[in-house]
C-alpha cells in the first residue's frame, strides 16, 4: 500500500529524489491551443558536471533518456514511452540555449525544451542565451545545478562568495534575463515552483526564459511526492479578445486614415495569424510592413507585402512609413531599428494604433492599444470595419504596387551575376540560394551584414521560412537554432512528409564565435545545410566603423602591418577545413557556377553539409541597396581625425529629425 501525502491526507506518494520528481512531472505537462495537444517541454539538452551528473542525470536515466528511449518502461515516474523524457547532448551551454530557442519558435511556442547544467561557468554561460529567449518572447526552461542548500561546507567548488549575502550563487545572474526565477532550496518548494514555471512558459503575454536553479543536494534528496503531483495537466494557451471599447477607437483610428501602414511583427508568427492579416489586407488593401520577426506574414509576392522596414527596409515601406497618417502595429516591440530610432515616421499628424497581446508593448509611441491575441483582434477588427465598408483610396494602393514593383527591379539588380566566372558577392550567395529555394525552405540567421540584405532582398515564400534573430542578434544563435529547427520539423516528418531544407547562413565571424554544435547535427546525423561566407572580418561593423569615424579599426582578420595595425595579408584561416573536422561534409565553391551546383547538392543532401565560398566586395552599382533609414550609433563629439569630424557632421545632421511621439 502507497503511503500518503503528509500535505494532502489519503493522496497516494511517491518516493523519488527531487530531480526525478522535476523530470516526470515535466513528461507530463502539456500545451493546448486551438484543440491541438502537445508536450509542453518535449526534450532535455545537457552538459553535465558535479553540480547535475548525479541529480538531473541521474533522473534523465530513470526516465528512459536518449532521444526515442532507451527500450525500457517504467523507471522512476517515467510510465512508459509516452512519459520518457528525451536526452540532447550540446557542447556549449549557451549554443543549447540557442537550440531550445530555435525548437520553441519553430513549434509555434506551443512546445519547448528544457536546458540542464552543472554549477559554476556552465550556469553563467546560460545567460546570453536567456536573454535571447526572454528578449524574443520564447520559451525555454533552464535548470542549473547550485551550490549546496545545506551548506556542508564553505565555500565548495565554484561557490561566488558574497561578502553581504550568503544565499547568493552565480545563478542570480540569470534573474534580469528570466521571466521567472526560483531557487529550490527543498524538495517540497519545487511543487508551486514547477507549476509556476510551468504557467510562465505557456503564457503568450509573458513567456521567455524560465529559471529553476537546483542545489546539488537537494537534487539527490529524496522526499514523499503526492502522487497528483504527476497527473498530466494541460495548459491552455490563451486567445484573448480585444476590449469593446479599444476596439471601437481603433474602428475610429482606421477609418479616418487616409495612408495608413501595418508594421507585422513576430506575434503575428507567434498566433498563427497570417491567414487573418491576408483576409484583412484583402478586404482593406492596407499595405504591410514586416520587421525582422514579422517578415513572412505575408508571402513576398503578396499584392499587400511592401518588404521590411526600418533601418534594414526597403525603399517601398520606408517612404510609406514617412507619409503614413496611422501605424498599425500587430505583434512588434517598435524596437529602434524598426523606428529608424524615432526618425521614420515622420507625418507630423501620424498616428499610432498597435494590436499586441502585452499592454506593455501595446502602449509604445503613446498608441491606441488594442490587447489582444494578434489572431483574435484582426478577426474581429476585419468584420468591425467590413461593417463600415473600409477601404483604402485606389491611388493610394497603386502608389505603393507601383513602389513595390520598382523595389523588385533593385533586387534582381542586386542578385544578377553577369559572370559566371566571378567570384560571387554576398548579395549574389543569396540570389542564387533565392532561385534554389522553394516554400519548403528555411533560412536561419542572426547579426552581421546579412540580416540586412536578407531582410531587404529576400523574397520569403511561407510563413516560417525566415527565421532571422533580430531581438538580441546574437552571433552564434544559427547554428545551434538551426539543429532546434530540424528537431522540431523532425516530430512533424514522416515517409509521407521529407525533413525540410534548413540553412544556417553565417559569416566567418559568427563562425568563429560557435561553431561546437556542428558536432551534435553530426551525431543526430541531421541534414543540417551550413553556408559559410568567408569576407574575412566583421563585415557588417566594419561598414558601421567607417560610417561613424572609427575607420574600420578591429573589424578585418588580418595580419599585423609594420605600424602595430591590421592591414595586412588575410589570416589564413580555413573554416572549410575546420568544419570537415567537425564531421561536416564540406563544398567548396570559388565561382558563382561553383556555388549554383554547391547549392543544389547541399539541398539534396541527406546528412550535414556545409557549403563555404569567399564572397567578393560589391561596388556601389552591382551591391545591395544601401540603408534607406537612419541608425542611432553616437558619434565622438570631440575628434582631431577628420573622419569622425565628418562623421559628427552627419550625425548631428540626422538626430535632429528625431522625435517623440505623444
Amino acid at each position: 500500500m502507497s503511503p500518503t501525502s503528509p500535505a494532502n491526507p489519503g493522496c497516494p506518494t511517491r518516493r523519488l529524489t527531487t530531480a526525478q520528481a522535476l523530470v516526470a512531472f515535466l513528461a507530463r505537462q502539456y500545451t493546448e491551443r486551438d484543440g491541438r495537444r502537445q508536450r509542453l517541454i518535449s526534450a532535455t539538452w545537457g552538459i553535465f558536471g558535479h553540480g547535475n551528473v548525479a541529480g538531473i542525470g541521474q533522473a534523465l536515466v530513470e526516465a528512459g533518456g536518449g532521444r526515442s528511449g532507451d527500450g525500457r518502461n517504467g523507471g522512476a515516474g517515467n510510465g512508459g514511452a509516452a512519459h520518457r523524457m528525451p536526452y540532447l547532448q550540446g557542447r556549449n551551454e549557451q549554443a543549447m540555449v540557442h537550440a531550445a530557442v530555435g525548437y520553441a519558435r519553430q513549434s509555434g511556442r506551443l512546445s519547448a525544451h528544457a536546458v540542464t547544467t552543472s554549477i559554476g561557468p556552465g550556469a553563467t554561460n546560460l545567460v546570453t542565451g536567456a536573454a535571447l529567449a526572454t528578449i524574443n518572447r520564447l520559451p525555454v526552461l533552464l535548470l542549473p545545478g547550485d551550490t549546496f542548500a545545506t551548506r556542508p561546507a564553505d565555500p565548495v567548488l565554484q561557490q561566488l562568495e558574497v561578502e553581504y549575502a550568503g544565499d547568493v550563487s552565480v545563478n542570480d545572474c540569470l534573474r534580469p534575463v528570466s521571466r521567472y526565477f526560483d531557487r529550490i532550496t527543498r524538495p517540497e518548494a519545487l511543487i508551486p515552483a514547477a507549476l509556476q514555471a510551468m504557467r510562465v512558459l505557456a503564457d503568450p503575454a509573458g513567456t521567455g526564459a524560465v529559471t529553476l536553479a537546483l542545489p546539488q543536494d537537494v537534487q539527490a534528496e529524496a522526499y514523499d511526492w503526492p502522487e497528483e503531483f504527476f497527473a498530466e495537466r494541460d495548459w491552455h494557451v490563451r486567445r484573448p479578445a480585444p476590449d469593446t471599447h479599444e476596439m471601437e477607437a481603433a474602428v475610429r483610428a482606421v477609418r479616418s486614415a487616409r495612408r495608413p501602414l501595418i508594421v507585422a511583427g513576430g506575434g503575428i508568427r507567434h498566433s498563427a495569424a497570417e491567414e487573418t492579416l491576408a483576409a484583412f489586407t484583402a478586404a482593406t488593401r492596407i499595405p504591410v510592413a514586416s520587421t525582422q520577426a514579422g517578415k513572412g506574414a505575408l508571402r513576398h509576392d503578396h499584392p499587400a507585402d511592401v518588404g521590411g522596414i526600418g533601418h534594414t527596409g526597403t525603399a517601398t515601406a520606408d517612404e510609406l512609413a514617412r507619409t503614413a497618417d496611422l501605424v498599425i502595429g500587430i505583434g512588434t516591440r517598435f524596437s529602434d531599428f524598426t523606428t529608424a530610432s524615432g526618425t521614420l515616421f515622420a507625418n507630423p499628424a501620424v498616428r499610432f494604433l498597435h494590436l499586441n497581446i502585452t499592454g506593455f508593448d501595446a502602449h509604445k509611441l503613446a498608441a491606441l492599444p488594442l490587447v489582444a491575441d494578434a489572431r483574435a483582434g484582426l478577426e474581429a477588427l476585419t468584420a468591425a470595419l467590413a461593417e463600415r465598408g473600409y477601404r483604402v483610396d485606389p491611388a493610394y494602393e497603386t502608389e505603393y504596387t507601383g513602389a513595390k514593383e520598382a523595389w523588385e527591379e533593385r533586387v534582381e539588380a542586386s542578385f544578377a551575376t553577369p559572370d559566371p566566372t566571378a567570384r560571387p558577392t554576398q548579395a549574389q550567395v543569396l540570389g542564387l540560394l533565392d532561385a534554389l529555394a522553394t516554400e519548403d525552405d528555411i533560412l536561419i540567421n542572426a547579426a552581421g551584414s546579412l540580416p540586412g540584405d536578407l531582410h531587404k532582398l529576400w523574397r520569403t515564400r511561407s510563413r516560417d521560412q525566415y527565421h532571422v534573430e533580430y531581438g538580441y542578434s546574437c552571433m552564434g544563435y544559427e547554428i545551434p537554432a538551426a539543429i532546434g529547427v530540424l528537431l522540431a520539423d523532425g516530430a512533424r516528418s514522416g515517409p509521407d512528409r521529407p525533413r525540410r531544407p534548413v540553412w544556417a547562413l553565417v559569416g566567418d565571424g559568427t563562425y568563429l564565435m560557435n561553431p561546437t554544435e556542428i558536432v551534435t547535427a553530426v551525431q543526430e546525423n541531421l541534414p543540417l545545410k551550413l553556408l559559410i561566407l568567408q569576407n574575412h572580418g566583421y563585415a557588417s561593423i566594419g561598414g558601421l566603423s567607417e560610417s561613424v569615424g572609427a575607420e574600420g579599426f578591429g573589424t578585418a582578420y588580418r595580419h599585423r602591418d609594420a605600424d602595430g595595425g591590421f592591414t595586412g595579408p588575410p589570416l589564413p584561416v580555413d573554416l572549410a577545413a575546420n568544419a570537415a573536422s567537425l564531421g561536416l561534409r564540406v563544398l567548396r565553391a570559388t565561382t558563382v557556377d561553383d556555388l549554383r551546383t554547391a547549392l543544389s547538392e547541399a539541398r539534396d543532401a541527406g546528412g550535414p553539409t556545409c557549403v563555404y565560398v569567399e564572397t567578393e566586395t560589391p561596388d556601389t552599382v552591382s551591391g545591395p541597396p544601401p540603408a534607406q533609414a537612419w541608425w542611432d550609433v553616437p558619434v565622438a563629439e570631440t575628434a582631431s581625425r577628420p573622419a569622425a569630424v565628418k562623421a559628427r557632421e552627419e550625425y548631428d545632421r540626422q538626430v535632429a529629425a528625431r522625435r517623440r511621439h505623444l
